[in-house]
């Protein structure tokens, strides 16, 4: 059969055409799909997080002023690098090995063998003497605990601030040595001790396994030279009073 009017009327390259233009307006987008997703990759590359990078254990110890107070504090023990920077500041991390209080290497990962350091501002809050004196008695229970040996242990009642935690002093000399702590809930939660020590009036708490009380003369006097090596001007607040027995039955 011969061709239709029709079909002779319509031209054999049409469909080519079409083909053609559909491919010139695909062509921009495709070009704007590539420059956008180089546009994202460059923004996650700048705001993706990195770890901070090493710092050598022997590096110059840094001046920080915390709420007025004076540190000397080694880099390599600065846990966040935004705070590895001379000068006055809010707050700074820091972590030590234990028990040689070296800086930690950045790819040691043994966080049971590090003491923990957190320097802040004391703002408002009471000095460690005030709070065990005057606070901590009146939630504590009139029972001692169990305890290691030259230490006196009093849990906090429930449904109070310290729930869940006891307190713990130097039998002998409750100003050398307080701390709270958290207890054990099983092999991969073990339970934490948290020492306040007031230097001008900056607070500086050290956290440590309480597994470590087992020893706890030996990080007493740890922390005690610690502390005369990042605040070499002073000793700071050891001034803690005895917490009177009559308190605690409160």
């Amino acid at each position: 059969m011969g061709l239709t009017r029709f079909q002779r009327a319509v031209p054999e390259g049409r469909p080519k055409g079409r083909k053609a233009g559909s491919a010139l307006l695909v062509l921009p987008l495709i070009v704007m799909f590539a420059l956008a997703t180089v546009t994202l990759g460059y923004v996650a590359y700048v705001l993706w997080p990195r770890w901070p990078a090493a710092v050598s254990a022997d590096a110059p110890s840094l001046p920080i002023i915390v709420a007025g107070a004076s540190f000397n504090i080694p880099p390599a023990a600065i846990r966040a690098s935004v705070q590895r920077r001379a000068g006055t500041q809010e707050r700074v991390d820091l972590a030590f090995k234990w028990p040689s209080l070296d800086p930690p290497h950045p790819q040691d990962r043994v966080l049971e063998e590090r003491l923990f350091v957190t320097i802040t501002g004391a703002g408002t809050t009471l000095p460690p003497a005030d709070r065990l004196k005057v606070i901590y008695p009146r939630y504590v229970t009139a029972d001692l605990q169990p305890a290691p040996e030259g230490l006196t242990s009093h849990a906090f009642r429930d449904s109070t601030p310290y729930q869940g935690e006891d307190l713990l002093v130097d039998a002998a000399a409750p100003e050398r040595f307080a701390v709270r702590c958290s207890r054990d809930r099983g092999p991969r939660t073990r339970g934490t001790c948290l020492y306040d020590r007031r230097i001008g009036d900056a607070d500086v708490t050290f956290r440590f396994p309480r597994a470590w009380l087992d020893q706890w003369r030996s990080v007493a006097t740890s922390i005690d030279r610690l502390i005369a090596t990042l605040h070499p001007g002073g000793p700071g607040d050891a001034s803690t009073p005895a917490l009177p027995a009559r308190s605690i039955s409160q």
